[in-house]
This record gives C-alpha cells, structure tokens and sequence, in this order.
C-alpha cells in the first residue's frame, strides 16, 4: 500500500508539472515572424517615450515621429497598429520575449546592437548639433573659430555631447549645465557662444529664438544613423522593411514626417500645455 501510494503521488506530480510547464508556454507571448504578423492581422510595435520620438498627447494617447512610422507601416500591410512603451532598457527583451514585433524608437546603428537584434537600413539620419548665439559669432566664417581659448560652449554635463565638445572644441572654454534650461538661457543672454547637444534641441532652441540664436551647421557635429529592429532569424520580415524605408524615402513621406516633428514646432500644438 506505502509502495502504491507512493507511486500515485509521483503521478500527481509529474500530472502538475506538466500543466505548469503547459500555463507557463501559454502564457508566453508569440514571437512571431513575417507571415505571422501578417496571419494575426496587427503589427505590435514598441516606442519609448521621449520627445518628439513618442510622447503623450493632450488626450493621452500616443504620438511622435515613430508613432506616425508604426501607424503608416502597419496601414501599408494591411494591419492594425499596436503600439505600446516602454523602458528604454526594456526595449530589446520586449523584442526578444515575444511581447512586440518590431521597435521603433530611434535606435542607433552600432555593431553591439547588431549582435542582438536584427536591424534595417537606416531611415533617418541624426546626431549631435550646434547653435550658437547670433550676435556673440556673427563675425564668425568657420566652425574653427569656436575653437578658441575666447569662446564659451555650453553643453550639458556628464553626456557624451559633452564628451564630444571637448574633443572638436579642445581650446575653448567648455561650460557644463545640469539642466538644458539653463544652458539655452545662457546662449540667449550671451553668456555663452555656442551650445551643444543632441538634435533636435539645438534647432528647437532657434526656432523659438530665430533673433537670436542660429543653427549654423547643415550636418550634426556627430551623426548618427537610426533603424528599425526585429528579432534575428526572420530575414523575410527584414528584407520586407527595407523595401518599405526604400519606398516611403523615395515617396518623401518620412522626409515630411520628419520634417514635421523635428525641424517644426507645429506638433507641440498636440501637446498639454
């Protein structure tokens, strides 16, 4: 009897193991490939929220850049667009997990992202800017007259457009911020001559001050080169979002969708006040 009811025991046991290892596969999101995606009928993207990428608008849905990216890419494969945020950090295992489809949220291309995820061809082009005070460098013909023990650079500090001030800009007198705020208003009271960070905040600040602040580069200081990510191992799903940056590039429609939201400030008017 003690031998038989032990063997039931280890029955009940191997029974709920089971359903456990069963719950725990059911409840694990679908990663999904191409064809997939298309058989579900929706394309789940993740964004992570920061300005004009993806942010909340006054009703609080979703809006940005990549908002407008995932909503186009999901329309143009007949889907409907799910787009949910997330961490920064969380962006690649949402990806990996299953939990998303694709990620759009600005991502730099570099080979340690590469080994992650798999990336697409660049569909915008970004980096580190400059601006600089209208009246302080009006006299001012080249970018290496910045770079003079008499100039002062605003950057804010401990970023790597910090680090990078202080490298293009060796002999000037690098000044660091612990707020953005209070760098801007250094440029715009002529405390400083010039400011450095990352796009767009330089062009937004003259856009705001076109008086008396001016982006005077056509290039970033730095350029960066932003892709689309999926997981590895579906090169369908790549090859498919390549040929859809080709198209909407040559369309210009994410020319104009970039245009709107990073060398405008039309779209602060979908933002509370």
């Amino acid at each position: 009897m003690l031998h038989q009811g032990f063997a039931k025991r280890q029955v009940w046991a191997v029974l709920a193991l089971i359903w456990l290892m069963a719950g725990a596969a059911l409840a694990q999101p679908a990663k999904r490939d191409l064809a997939a995606v298309l058989a579900a009928g929706e394309l789940r993207v993740g964004v992570s929220e920061y300005a004009p990428w993806s942010l909340h608008g006054k009703g609080g849905e979703l809006i940005g850049a990549e908002v407008d990216i995932a909503r186009r890419l999901a329309a143009d494969m007949g889907l409907k667009a799910v787009v949910s945020s997330h961490d920064w950090q969380d962006l690649v295992p949402a990806l990996q997990r299953g939990d998303i489809d694709v990620i759009a949220a600005g991502l730099t291309i570099t080979p340690e992202l590469a080994l992650e995820v798999a990336l697409t061809h660049p569909y915008r082009r970004s980096g580190v800017g400059l601006a600089t005070n209208l009246q302080l460098t009006e006299s001012f013909r080249s970018l290496q007259e910045l770079n003079a023990p008499e100039v002062a650079i605003a950057v804010i500090a401990d970023t790597p457009s910090a680090t990078l001030a202080r490298r293009v800009f060796s002999r000037a007198a690098i000044k660091p911020f612990k707020e953005p705020r209070e760098a801007e208003k250094a440029v715009l009271d002529g405390l400083v001559h010039a400011y450095v960070r990352a796009n767009p905040a330089p062009r937004y600040l003259a856009l705001k001050h076109p008086r008396r602040v001016d982006v005077p580069l056509d290039r970033p200081l730095l350029e960066f080169r932003e892709a689309l990510a999926v997981r590895k191992g579906d090169p369908d799903f790549v090859n498919f979002l390549n040929a859809w940056i080709v198209a909407r590039q040559d369309d210009a429609w994410l020319r104009s969708t970039d245009s709107y939201w990073f060398e405008s400030l039309d779209w602060q008017q979908q933002v509370q006040p």
